[in-house]
């Protein structure tokens, strides 16, 4: 039997795998790695004489260029599109700076502030209910606040 297997399916099954392993590991660094397998596979496609040694320099070239441009260019654009998804799992830190009323008096160091319809736990100097606190600072889901002046 005689399996003559072309070049270009060999890298095109070596993207998959990679772009595959972006599901088990993300990070997108296996993503950018696989196009430009699939890459490759193109072009072994297009020159089907191109030797085993330059496929590999190219590749390599491809690979780093590909995680280059994620880095340097896309990167930077989706973080700035998507300013919210920086601080998904830091949801209070987000109200640092932010201004509140006192639900119930600061006593004892601690009371509560109306944040949207619910209430969070706060720590600072004792205020009676009604005033107004800044939030400057944030312990897990207890804010830290000081009288606003």
């Amino acid at each position: 039997m005689n399996l003559d297997v072309s070049a270009h399916y060999v890298w095109w099954v070596l993207a998959l795998l990679l772009i595959g392993g972006e599901v088990v590991v993300p990070g997108y660094f296996l993503l950018w790695i696989g196009i430009a397998a699939g890459a490759m596979g193109l072009i072994v496609l297009a020159l089907p004489q191109l030797g085993l040694l330059p496929q590999a320099v190219l590749f390599a070239i491809l690979a780093f260029v590909s995680c280059f441009a994620y880095w340097k260019l896309l990167r930077p654009r989706l973080e700035r599109d998507a300013p919210d998804a920086a601080g998904l799992n830091r949801r209070a830190e987000r109200l640092i700076g932010q201004r509140y009323v006192l639900e119930t008096a600061i006593e004892h160091g601690r009371g509560k502030a109306r944040v949207g319809d619910s209430l969070w736990l706060v720590e600072g100097p004792d205020l009676p209910a009604g005033a107004t606190v800044e939030v400057v600072g944030v312990d897990g889901s207890t804010l830290k606040v000081k009288a606003a002046g």
